[in-house]
């Protein structure tokens, strides 16, 4: 018990002190950056400095392709607002599922392999979903809706492009291979799920973006906890069919 006591509070110490250094840097508001506390600090003391720095790089990377283009995409009026800084809807939506499933593997440690995976495919899904839209809305020559494949404009609520699917995909690639790299999967399989599952995860929030978002007022962040939840439960559903097999 003292030595999760223990992670925590380094947990804390440490996202306190960087915080102090880089809240100066356009990346987050002031909530944004008090959010980011409280999450790094959970996923510390759950996952130690692996989960901690997995999402940190899902942070980073997730606003470094925002600024690409940005100008370009603030005058076509499909820009991030704030100009791209992150605030605590932007965090909770896209990392509650995670944190959950991080604080699972601390109540339920028999399972603690499905809810990595399950925590992998979630940032997964959501860095792909980033890739994808901020590479789509500036490079995409042209926009399809994704139910019915008619053109549309840029930034349209479930339109894809080409060159944003493929960018969807590097993002969901790329963040599987930080998780295997740092040990939160362990497994070329597990690569594959978490991989595939992120990707597909982010054609479902397409599609909720087509058929749902604005029909029932949905906001971004809530239809990007259900995209990193779907994502979730794709991973682990997938694990599971693979473990009975296996066995």
């Amino acid at each position: 018990m003292s030595l999760i006591i223990n992670e925590f509070f380094i947990g804390f110490c440490i996202n306190f002190i960087l915080i102090c250094i880089f809240c100066k840097i356009p990346l987050m508001t002031k909530g944004g950056w008090i959010s980011a506390g409280i999450l790094g600090t959970i996923l510390w003391g759950c996952l130690s400095w692996e989960g901690w720095i997995s999402v940190v790089f899902y942070l980073l990377f997730g606003s470094i392709v925002t600024k690409v283009g940005y100008k370009f995409k603030k005058e076509q009026g499909i820009a991030e607002k704030r100009g791209g800084r992150r605030g605590p809807e932007n965090v909770w939506g896209s990392a509650a599922t995670g944190l959950f499933l991080a604080m699972m593997t601390k109540f339920n440690p028999a399972n603690e392999v499905f809810f990595k995976v399950g925590f992998a495919a979630s940032f997964s899904a959501k860095l792909a979903d980033t890739f994808g839209s901020e590479i789509g809305k500036r490079f995409g020559k042209d926009t399809y809706l994704i139910t019915s494949l008619k053109k549309v404009e840029r930034g349209t609520e479930g339109g894809i492009s080409i060159e944003g699917t493929l960018a969807s995909i590097f993002g969901s690639i790329f963040m599987a291979f930080i998780m295997l790299r740092l040990s939160i999967i362990s497994t070329k399989y597990h690569f594959i799920i978490v991989m595939l599952s992120g990707f597909l995860a982010t054609l479902s929030e397409s599609i909720i973006g087509a058929k749902f978002q604005n029909k029932y007022k949905l906001s971004n962040e809530l239809v990007n906890a259900i995209q990193t939840s779907i994502a979730s439960v794709f991973a682990i559903f997938a694990l599971i069919l693979y473990s009975y097999f296996l066995n």
